[in-house]
């Protein structure tokens, strides 16, 4: 097996992990895919990853329950850092307008990773938001949204923007999408990351 392929399952498995513990609330063990100054951008979070596992500490004791499945990656690495595009499906659940609902948001997780002192760590993760659909967890149940309240968030996770800002979050209403400047921007962003342009993984 050769370095770069054992480089490339050092970093899948980062990926993975960064799943597995949080969805599990194994926030000691979730705090070592990240570099220091690792920063995580979320709809209904932006900040440190410690501000991050916070946030889902609270969430959670007021039962947001917020779940992550994975599909593929690609890994893209150019000597001490990395990017990351993993296919991903976001699953919330809650109650919108008195009706228990699943929204589920595909996607996929952009990750900039370098290498420091030999161990490879999450420096940001930005999800991409591609389009999302709300269902009632109960097939038989009749929900009616607010189309105004609807429309005001961007098309990838605009059911997900909706039940999270009716309980109580500040979405984040500019996340890049599957098309638009937004990810074009964030495109650009990680072609800087790869030619080891500084500060070109801050979140924005």
């Amino acid at each position: 097996m050769n370095d770069e392929l054992l480089e490339r399952l050092s970093i899948r498995e980062l990926i993975d992990n960064w799943v597995l513990w949080r969805d599990a609330n194994e926030w000691d063990r979730f705090r070592t895919v990240w570099h220091a100054d690792g920063r995580m951008m979320a709809t209904w979070t932006q900040g440190t990853f410690d501000e991050f596992i916070e946030m889902s500490k609270q969430g959670f004791a007021k039962g947001v329950r917020i779940l992550h499945f994975q599909g593929p990656s690609t890994v893209e690495i150019q000597g001490s850092r990395a990017i990351a595009f993993t296919k991903m499906i976001i699953s919330q659940r809650a109650k919108v307008h008195d009706v228990l609902v699943d929204v589920n948001c595909t996607g996929r997780f952009c990750d900039f990773i370098e290498k420091r002192e030999g161990r490879w760590g999450i420096v940001l993760r930005q999800p991409i938001y591609e389009k999302d659909r709300m269902d009632p967890v109960d097939p038989a149940a009749k929900l009616q949204l607010d189309p105004e309240r609807l429309a005001k968030f961007p098309d990838g996770y605009r059911h997900l923007a909706y039940l999270q800002s009716l309980i109580g979050y500040p979405v984040k209403i500019d996340m890049p999408g599957l098309t638009g400047p937004e990810v074009e921007a964030l495109y650009a962003r990680c072609r800087a990351w790869l030619a080891g342009e500084a500060q070109s993984a801050q979140a924005r």
